[in-house]
């Protein structure tokens, strides 16, 4: 399985997305991160203003981030998913380090939005809910998108672990995208993408966690 972290943010970083790109049935497989990169790439410029959204692919390491633009965009997620081969397990902890460890690179401050795919659950579970909890006083969210007919069980104990016994805030978001995730629209996609966000960025901004208020578009 190989997943990748891509997501858009303000302050010129954009997160992460991890989505598994081993062969199956449906259309879970690299041309829906190709069409989730896309969608992700047009949502980030009414979030952020260098309309370019970081991807982190992973399997059982995580790759460094590397970047999708407007003016590269085309088969770039194929390109890459061909260029790094062979594929592992699935985890989770490793590309979401990956991801904080870029946010923290750039010198960020406003808040970033991460967009993570999956069609399945990791191979360390207690390493990513450990993570998750850690980064809660990051400025960064985290949207889990699960494609296929996994029940993600596991993204759904995420985006219900407890505040403030677990997490000083709810810094997490999930929904199922099915087995047919090209089928959504780009709204109705941007609309379950961006649920619990303004909810994260008012709770966030409360407790003193973000430094920058985020752009936000037309």
């Amino acid at each position: 399985m190989r997943g990748s972290p891509a997501g858009s943010g303000g302050g010129g970083h954009h997160g992460g997305r991890s989505l598994s790109l081993r062969p199956r049935t449906g259309d879970c497989g690299p041309r829906t991160v190709q069409h989730l990169a896309e969608q992700a790439l047009a949502l980030a410029t009414h979030l952020d203003d260098d309309g370019t959204v970081p991807v982190v692919f992973f399997d059982t390491d995580a790759h460094p981030a590397t970047e999708v633009s407007l003016d590269s965009y085309e088969g770039r997620v194929q390109e890459l998913h061909e260029r790094y081969g062979h594929m592992g397990t699935t985890n989770y902890a490793a590309a979401m380090l990956e991801v904080i460890e870029h946010h923290t690179a750039t010198g960020a401050t406003a808040p970033a939005f991460v967009i993570f795919q999956t069609d399945g659950g990791p191979d360390a579970k207690r390493e990513a809910e450990r993570v998750l909890c850690r980064a809660a006083r990051l400025p960064l969210f985290w949207q889990f998108v699960g494609f296929g007919d996994d029940r993600f069980a596991f993204l759904r104990k995420l985006d219900e672990l407890t505040v403030p016994r677990r997490r000083i805030v709810d810094n997490a978001g999930f929904f199922a995208a099915g087995p047919r995730p090209r089928s959504w629209t780009d709204e109705a996609l941007y609309d379950a993408l961006l649920a619990e966000f303004p909810a994260w960025l008012e709770a966030a901004g409360a407790l003193g966690l973000l430094q920058e208020a985020p752009r936000t578009g037309s």
